[in-house]
């Protein structure tokens, strides 16, 4: 049998031990929470000072360099015990095989267990086994010791014998040799380094500590509280520390010297500090009283200019500008748009006073002062000013002109009040003349239209006298305008305001202007579907609108188109726009196509008796009346209109409280009403006294006639009997109608009372508006307007 160690028997590799159970259960239970506190220590004890930190840190090295060398050393203990076992090993596969190949051979198993026990008894051998290969049933299988799976060394020989000068493998031996021992004396071996390096390290390192501490920290110690107490102001004397001088100087003696030096030069640069402190505190005491100088200085002028009613400017050489002040904005002028240009850039008045502005010019190439020069210009938004500018030329220290400096006034509402006075004393000097001539004209009108018309009714089968007499009225009725919008427009003609709703007023208007304007104008009605109701007096509104329809015809002889619109507009009483009323408003425009109005007589449209028409064409009362109701009424008119554009005119009434506004209903011819009732007649006028007269007793009525207020009383006192009280407002004796009235109420609770009069001074009209359940017959007035009137206050109507 040949020699197993010749063979090439299969090595399986060492299988690591497996950690012990009761190991890693205690391992997996305490390690947390004692790591975690370890940890912690450590680190409070790290962070508390050099010397822990030092020490930490050679345990944490030493430590280190000790595993390394520990399992190094174990891994070679390891590795030579291993190599030790696999001899022993391949001892077995050299000396037994072939003994036990004869044996197996041979059917021998008592001598095969013999040789197994005798492998068995060999160190770290654990079991043995012989397997026979044969064919024939039960093959030989024979095995001592305890087999295991894990920590063990595994060998496979094969077992051979000569058969014929053949060598015939005839069997296996499997070898076991347990790890066991070698882990646990690897173990052991590793316990004992570590606790005796564990050992030397810490005592190593407490000496280290100690020696550091004797030699560095506590000096460091030493130091740091010399550096913590040290004061400039009070310095200590030099730093020495307490330690044996050594033959040459070390680093902590070059460092206190060092250190020494250091404070000696802090020392001296401390006093020159102090002395450059005082000196710059001196300075600074100088630098801040020339600042706060400076800077009330710069208060006071911003507090002038901010509060100051004008605002302050400078110029270049070019008169161009190149500062604004603050104040500019409040009047609607941008800084940054201004900046760069000149005063004459914006002014609207530099061609029609030419001269002015050559004027001021050549006195700026003089460089010469100028006070309060005015002019028209714009502000940023395109509306008009009124400017007042003085100003002051500026020169550098060589006497180079650098410029001009000075102030702006804004005069705009100066000159709007004083235009509104002085329209305003217009108006009183046209009321104060229309109510002197109105009372006395109306009279006259009032026979005039009333003989007129009982003439016609006469003549009626003459066709010539009745034509003259339809002049005569015309005439009248002519007259009797003329007067009304005079009242109308200084704002005494009696309104009867009432909740109205403008779309509707617009469309019944409309249909009046379709005869009147004629076949060549087109007319186009646009309304807001969310229209406001308005507070205005419909019959007045009417007249208005046509008015202004009126005024539009006029400006398209060709013909064009006419345009009405509603819309409701919010109005911000900004002053010289639309009058400066705010609020709610309903507007009702009017446009045309016509040729506009040239920009020169843009703001005299409104001026009563202009007029561009020629003589005979036209009063120039028409916009004017519009303008006095639209004022009257709470409201404005604003004007719209480019030369060859047309012309828009926007009519603005106050919007209403209320929630229902009235329907206009259309016009319904007057019907002539008849009566038999008694009529208490007060009229001064003989004339208009024997007309009503006249008239009444041809309607039925009888009549108590009185020539004033006195006279009226009298007949009351002596009980005369009446059911109508129908007086004159403007009477003479010291009376008017209204007291009258109010005289016979206190005798008579409940008498019904009819006003008449031609001009109403402030009797029944407060602000314009009739007093309200006052009814008043306006001069001069047809049979027809006598009777339904007399009628409607006798069935105790509102007034209409």
């Amino acid at each position: 049998m040949a020699n197993a160690g010749d063979e090439d028997p299969k090595r399986s590799r060492a299988i690591a031990p497996a950690a012990k159970p009761g190991l890693t259960g205690i391992g997996a239970a305490l390690a947390p929470p004692m790591f975690a506190s370890l940890l912690s220590r450590l680190f409070k004890w790290w962070s508390s000072g050099v010397g822990p930190r030092l020490l930490a840190a050679v345990l944490l090295f030493s430590s280190l360099v000790t595993l390394t060398l520990t399992a190094l050393q174990l891994y070679l203990d390891y590795d030579r015990e291993v190599g030790l076992i696999e001899t022993r090993l391949d001892e077995i596969g050299r000396s037994t095989t072939g003994s036990l190949g004869e044996s197996l051979w041979n059917l021998d198993q008592t001598q095969l267990k013999l040789q197994l026990d005798g492998i068995l008894r060999l160190p770290d051998i654990r079991a043995a086994e012989v397997r026979e290969i044969a064919d024939r049933p039960n093959p030989i299988r024979l095995a001592i010791g305890e087999p295991s799976t894990r920590s063990v060394v595994t060998r496979d020989y094969p077992l051979k014998t000569n058969v014929q000068g053949n060598m015939r493998e005839i069997g296996v031996l499997h070898v076991e040799a347990t790890l066991s021992d070698v882990y646990q004396h690897l173990l052991n071996r590793a316990l004992v380094i570590l606790a005796s390096q564990a050992a030397k390290t810490f005592l190593v390192s407490l000496f280290i500590i100690y020696m550091f501490h004797l030699l560095v920290t506590r000096h460091l110690v030493a130091i740091a509280e010399f550096v913590s107490k040290y004061s400039l102001a009070r310095p200590p004397p030099p730093l020495r520390l307490e330690r044996r001088p050594p033959y040459e100087a070390d680093e902590l003696d070059k460092v206190i010297e060092a250190f020494n030096a250091m404070c000696t030069n802090l020392q001296h640069a401390y006093g020159e500090l102090r002395e450059a402190n005082a000196n710059l505190e001196r300075d600074l005491t100088i630098r801040r009283r020339a600042e706060a100088d400076a800077r009330a200085s710069e208060e006071r002028f911003r507090d002038y200019a901010e509060t100051a009613s004008d605002w302050f400017w400078e110029t270049g050489p070019d008169h161009r500008f190149t500062y604004l002040s603050d104040r500019v904005v409040a009047f609607g002028m941008d800084p940054k748009v201004r900046i760069g240009t000149r005063r004459i850039d914006t002014a609207l008045d530099r061609e029609t006073e030419a001269e002015k502005w050559r004027a001021h010019l050549a006195m700026l190439d003089r460089h010469e002062p100028f006070r309060k020069f005015e002019y028209r210009g714009r502000d940023t938004k395109g509306r008009m000013h009124h400017f007042s500018v003085n100003g002051k030329p500026v020169f550098d220290a060589d006497g180079s002109f650098m410029g001009y400096r000075g102030s702006a006034t804004d005069l705009t509402a100066q000159h709007e009040t004083e235009e509104r006075l002085r329209q305003s004393q217009k108006m009183d000097a046209i009321g104060h003349l229309t109510g002197g001539v109105a009372h006395d004209f109306n009279n006259v009108l009032t026979v005039i239209t009333g003989t007129i018309e009982i003439i016609r009714e006469e003549l009626a089968d003459k066709p010539e006298l009745s034509a003259i007499a339809q002049l005569i009225d015309d005439a009248a009725a002519r007259g009797a305008e003329i007067t009304s919008q005079l009242l109308t427009f200084a704002r005494r003609q009696p309104l009867e305001p009432r909740e109205i709703d403008v779309n509707a007023l617009v469309v019944e208007t409309a249909k009046l202007l379709k005869p009147i304007l004629g076949e060549h104008i087109e007319i186009e009605i646009r309304l807001a579907d969310d229209a406001w109701s308005a507070m205005a007096d419909p019959s007045q509104l009417s007249s208005a609108i046509v008015n202004l329809a009126v005024n539009a015809r006029d400006a398209m002889p060709g013909g064009g188109k006419l345009t009405l619109e509603t819309a409701n507009r919010e109005l911000e009483g900004t002053a010289g726009d639309n009058d400066g009323v705010r609020g709610a408003f309903v507007m009702i425009a009017v446009s045309d196509t016509g040729h506009g109005i040239p920009a020169d007589i843009r703001e005299r449209v409104f001026e009563p008796f202009f007029t561009t028409k020629g003589v005979g064409r036209g009063t120039g009362l028409g916009l004017s009346m519009v303008y006095g109701f639209a004022r009257q009424t709470g409201g404005t008119v604003a004007v719209e209109s480019e030369e060859g554009r047309g012309t828009v005119m926007q009519l603005f009434l106050p919007r209403s409280k209320g929630e229902a506004p009235a329907r206009a209903t259309p016009v319904q011819a007057l019907v002539t009403a008849r009566g038999h009732e008694t009529i208490l007649v007060v009229e001064d006028d003989p004339l208009v006294q024997g007309y009503v007269i006249a008239q009444l007793g041809s309607l039925g009525y009888r009549t108590l006639v009185a020539g004033d207020g006195a006279s009226a009383l009298a007949l009351v006192d002596q009980g005369a009997k009446f059911d109508l009280l129908f007086t004159d407002i403007i009477m003479p004796g010291g009376m008017n109608g209204r007291e009258l009235a109010d005289a016979v109420r206190i005798r008579r609770p409940g008498v019904k009372v009819l006003y008449t009069s031609g001009y109403t001074d402030n009797a029944i009209i407060h602000e314009g508006h009739l007093d309200p359940g006052v009814a008043l017959l306006s001069k001069p007035y047809r049979k027809s307007e006598l009777s339904e009137k007399i009628r409607e206050v006798l069935a105790g109507e509102p007034p209409a």
